[in-house]
């Protein structure tokens, strides 16, 4: 059986999902010790990653308001961001 993602992660770092449908997963490090892995982005979709599609998708999720350590979060950061593509 594989490890647990959880516990071979380093802080802040991204990685394929290891759950089925998933895209990506990250591990945040909150305040207090408490370790989040969040997995966000779906395989079974094909996204529309132009600058269009990505302006309407950070408006209507609220990017700029997103706490890290959700998935909302995740998915702004690191899947429609413009870094990302």
């Amino acid at each position: 059986m594989a490890p647990n993602p959880k516990a071979t992660m380093k802080c802040g770092e991204v990685r394929r999902s290891t759950l089925a449908n998933k895209k990506v997963m990250k591990l945040y490090c909150l305040p207090g010790g408490k370790r989040r892995l969040v997995h966000a982005g779906d395989r079974r979709y094909k996204h529309n990653y132009s600058d269009k599609a990505r302006r309407n998708f950070r408006s209507r999720m609220r990017c700029d308001t997103a706490k890290p350590g959700t998935r909302r979060h995740l998915a702004c950061t690191e899947l429609w961001s413009k870094k990302s593509k």
